[in-house]
Parts: structure tokens; sequence; C-alpha cells
């Protein structure tokens, strides 16, 4: 799928990536790497430093980091994450 914007949200520690294609008709929250850890697409978001929670819905995921995390390190992995998954 491919990434089409990086929006900032009210909140300074989480971003919504929209993508060019639904990845799911129903929220999906995953407040910890626990919850999201047999979900495909979750669980290699998690894999990426400083991430601590998802929403995926429709064509966004909502990516929240953890305070001390920097943007710079998180947004390109997330987007490469984005981009390689397959539905």
């Amino acid at each position: 799928m491919k990434v089409l914007e990086v929006q900032p949200t009210p909140n300074p520690n989480a971003v919504k990536i929209v993508v060019d294609q639904p990845i799911s008709d129903t929220p999906l929250s995953f407040f910890n790497p626990a919850a999201g850890k047999d979900h495909p697409l979750a669980a290699k978001l998690f894999a990426i430093p400083g991430v601590t929670s998802l929403l995926i819905l429709n064509d966004f995921v909502t990516v929240s980091k953890a305070a001390d995390a920097v943007w710079k390190n998180i947004t390109p992995a997330a987007k490469r994450v984005l981009a390689e998954h397959q539905g």
C-alpha cells in the first residue's frame, strides 16, 4: 500500500498516517504491544521503538509514541511497514 500523507493530531505524541486503501472496516485499537501481538500489521508497527498504541480504521493508522521518543525515528519506519504491508 502507498502512504498518502502523515497528518498531525491535537496530541503531539500521535500522528495519523493515511494510506491509499482500506486497512480495516471496523476500528481496531491496540493500547499496548501485547494487545497487537496477534495482528500482523500492529505487531510490525509495535516493533518500532517508541510506538505505544495504535488505532487502525478505514484507510488510516493513528500511531502514538512515548513522550521521549522522536518522530524522525518513528515516522519513516512506520511508512516503510505500511508500504510493505499486504492487506
